[in-house]
Order: C-alpha cells, then structure tokens, then sequence
C-alpha cells in the first residue's frame, strides 16, 4: 500500500491489498476499501462505505457523509460504490435517510466532477453522468444510462436502461428505457441510437425500439 504520510486513516478501516491513499484525505473507522483502488488528495470518505476494486477517487471528493434530508435522524446507513468505478474531482455521495438503506453504485461507472448523489439513490452499472449533475433523494438509473452536465433530477424518478439525458434537462418524471430526451420540460426525441450502436444491439432490435417510440411518443 501508499498511503501518504499525511492523510488520516482509522485504525479501524478495512483496506485491501496494493491501496493508495493521497495527502490530507480522510478515511473513517467503518469504511472498507478494495484492492488497487487508488484515493487521490483531499477526499473524505466515512460512514459505513464500502468501496470495490480497482476504483480512483479524485480530488476533493466526500462519500459517505449524512443524508441532506431533515427527516434523518442519525440511523445506520450505508454506500457502496461497484468495482472499476471513477469518481472525478469533487463528487459528493451521501448515505440513505432509510435506516440500513444503501445507496449504490454499479461497477465501471463514471461520475465526472462535481456529480452530487443524494441519498437512497440507485445508479446501475456502467451509468455515464457529466459533470454538475445533480440527483435527488430516491432516484434510480438503469445500467449504461448517459446524463448530461448540469442535469438536474427530482426526487424518485426512475431513469431506463441505455438512456441518454441531454445536459441541462429537468427530470421531473420517468424516462424510458432506451430512450433520448432533453429539454425544460423533458421531451422525447428519439431512441439512444449511438448508445445502442455502442452497446451492439441489432438493426432489428433497434428498428423495433423506433417504431414503439412513435406509437408511444409520436
């Protein structure tokens, strides 16, 4: 392990084989850090917080710090970040307001700076989310969802498998799977064409997709 003389790490924390830890971050008694995963300089990481494998965790970034929610009253909580995840500068991720709720996060996401996930959140595997996007309590994204910078999303609303948000868009309401949306209010505008491509869905499939887009949406 490489764990900078100056940053603060409990006694108590778990840490993996081959762990790197930066200057000045901090590292609580109850969180469990997997092998290879890298922590850079000023990140603060507490509460129960389990982090995979092979992660990096940039600069500045606080996971595991208490819900925003007047209704929380100190309860056991936790958040769990998948493996080969990539947190950037300044991300923040809080606990859950539910006691023993966990807020997740999938393997091989990326989170770009300054991303907030608030609590009881759900976010799939390989979820995209530019930077300053911002999630409210309870929401959840489908597995190889794409949010653009400055999303803004409101509490509970669900986000579909391979959607793609254009930046700036208001969440007040589902998205579909597969879909692509964008504006203030929201609008569909098509299926997530190059998400699919990339993902190597068939021209069949995607065809299929196009044409329940205009029964529902057209």
């Amino acid at each position: 392990m490489k764990i900078d003389e100056r940053a603060i790490v409990s006694a108590k924390a778990v840490l993996g084989s081959c762990v790197e830890i930066g200057p000045y971050s901090v590292i609580g008694d109850n969180v469990k850090i997997g092998n290879n995963t890298i922590i850079g300089p000023f990140v603060h990481i507490e509460g129960w917080t389990e982090i995979g494998s092979e992660c990096k965790i940039h600069t500045g970034s606080v996971i595991g710090s208490p819900p925003q929610d007047l209704k929380y009253k100190g309860d056991k909580s936790y958040v769990f970040i998948g493996d080969q995840s990539v947190l950037r500068e300044y991300v923040t991720i809080n606990r859950p307001t539910t006691p023993e709720g966990t807020t997740y996060i999938g393997k091989k996401s990326f989170l770009m700076s300054y991303v907030h996930v608030a609590h009881d959140c759900f976010i799939g595997d390989e979820v995209v989310i530019a930077s300053s996007a911002g999630l409210s309590g309870h929401v959840k994204v489908g597995e190889k969802a794409v949010l653009g910078g400055f999303v803004g999303i409101h509490q509970f609303v669900r986000i579909g498998k391979m959607a793609m948000v254009g930046g700036y868009t208001k969440l007040v309401q589902d998205v579909v799977p597969f879909m692509m949306v964008d504006g203030q209010p929201a609008t569909v505008y098509s299926i997530n064409v190059h998400g699919l491509r990339r993902q190597k869905i068939s021209s069949e499939i995607r065809k299929d997709l196009k044409h329940s887009n205009t029964l529902l949406f057209r």
